[in-house]
């Protein structure tokens, strides 16, 4: 099975998972989750959102973001022709292979509306992904 399909099939099984009792919005919260120097790493684009605003944990086996984008100032309708971005409170939840992690070493930094959290591995996800080839006697 490609990469490709391991992740959707991935998203499929845990897509329930974005939407925990909070507003999702559709476009918020987009990640990359991908292998870097021994550490899984989770990439979460926030616009809009501040520092203080956010919550990171890592609950049973997923890393839950959550957070809230508020509006600086009062909105009057009547004077907008669109309106598209969202405000309000959000969660994203994301699976996290649990065994295979050292969850006491977990680091977090955003900057520039990225949020990057980093938990180092025990052995590579990718070295784990590679087929076992069997010899055939």
């Amino acid at each position: 099975m490609s990469n490709l399909g391991i992740s959707n099939l991935i998203d499929h099984f845990f897509r329930d998972f974005d939407r925990i009792g909070l507003e999702s919005f559709s476009n918020f919260g987009l990640a990359d989750i991908y292998e870097n120097g021994g550490a899984l790493v989770y990439e979460v684009e926030l616009p809009g959102m501040k520092k203080d605003a956010l919550e990171v944990k890592i609950h049973d086996d997923r890393l839950i973001i959550s957070g809230e984008v508020k509006r600086d100032e009062a909105v009057d309708r009547e004077n907008y022709f669109r309106m598209s971005r969202h405000y309000g409170r959000f969660q994203r939840a994301f699976a996290v292979p649990i065994e295979s992690l050292e969850t006491s070493k977990v680091s977090a930094r955003f900057e520039d509306g990225i949020l990057r959290v980093s938990i180092p591995l025990k052995e590579s996800l990718v070295e784990q992904r590679k087929p076992l080839e069997v010899r055939i006697d």
